[in-house]
């Protein structure tokens, strides 16, 4: 049983094989050319990483919808509302960093953004993101490992979100509700499967429904955010799913007589 997460590449090394496999598709597939890949490949089986993310390509051989999920005790939960909004994640126009700078701004609360300033972006983060940045109403704290991530996570009140592109997943989203922190996100992508609306954040449409979605912050519980992330996004969760797909295309192999030996291998 081989599973893969590099998409498309190993596809013809695959089914060479005479082996069952799988693959996790991980990025976004609206893109020009995929459909002639999947005619290529009618038999391969893919996982998607939310519902959205497939909706380009129903032709393909869908063996199942995965949310990520990660370990429970990585990121720990802090469950006082904290002072300022939270933004997470590269500084391209895509990902919204301007647009949370304008619902901050607009909510008069203050914003920290950790991020890293891409290369290929400096003259977007030049034009339009730096003017805004003075240090005290908006922040631009720099990228964030793990241990810096719990604490810049959970001191926020909410993680702002307000992305312009279909985002397949956003593993960020599961790490704010790890912490116990809520998520204010647009609807594109995967946003509707992932924040439950009114319990672990708000899902809105325009800058001006953020700013109202901020003032109903007050009424969600941080502990009930932290249990739905437990409940819906845990590593075991995702471990679960995937090994009851194992198992089936071990027997749709004609391997039901014996039983996968689904243990991790020594490192």
């Amino acid at each position: 049983m081989i599973h893969s997460h590099v998409d498309w590449l190993p596809l013809p090394l695959l089914r060479r094989l005479g082996v069952p496999f799988l693959t996790t598709m991980h990025g976004r597939l609206d893109l020009p050319g995929l459909s002639e890949v999947v005619r290529t490949f009618p038999d391969a089986g893919l996982v998607s990483i939310s519902d959205h993310q497939r909706r380009p390509l129903p032709e393909a051989n869908w063996l199942g919808t995965i949310l990520h999920g990660m370990p429970t005790n990585v990121l720990r939960p802090a469950f006082e509302p904290g002072s300022y909004l939270a933004f997470l994640g590269r500084l391209t126009a895509e990902k919204g960093p301007l647009e949370a700078i304008r619902i901050a701004r607009a909510a008069g609360k203050p914003l920290r953004i950790a991020a890293k300033i891409p290369r290929a972006e400096t003259a977007y983060f030049r034009k339009h993101l730096q003017p805004h940045i003075d240090g005290e109403n908006v922040q631009l704290i720099g990228e964030v490992d793990d241990a810096r991530k719990q604490p810049f996570l959970a001191g926020a009140a909410a993680l702002l979100f307000p992305i312009e592109w279909p985002e397949p997943f956003g593993l960020v989203m599961i790490e704010a509700m790890a912490c116990g922190t809520p998520v204010i996100a647009y609807r594109s992508g995967s946003v509707p499967e992932v924040v439950d609306e009114g319990v672990t954040g708000f899902i809105v449409d325009s800058d001006e429904e953020a700013v109202r979605a901020l003032s109903e912050l007050p009424r969600l519980d941080r502990r009930r955010v932290r249990a739905r992330f437990e409940q819906r996004f845990s590593a075991l969760r995702m471990a679960r799913e995937y090994e009851g797909l194992y198992r089936e295309l071990v027997a749709a192999a004609g391997g039901a007589d014996r039983e996968p030996d689904l243990q991790p291998s020594p490192t």
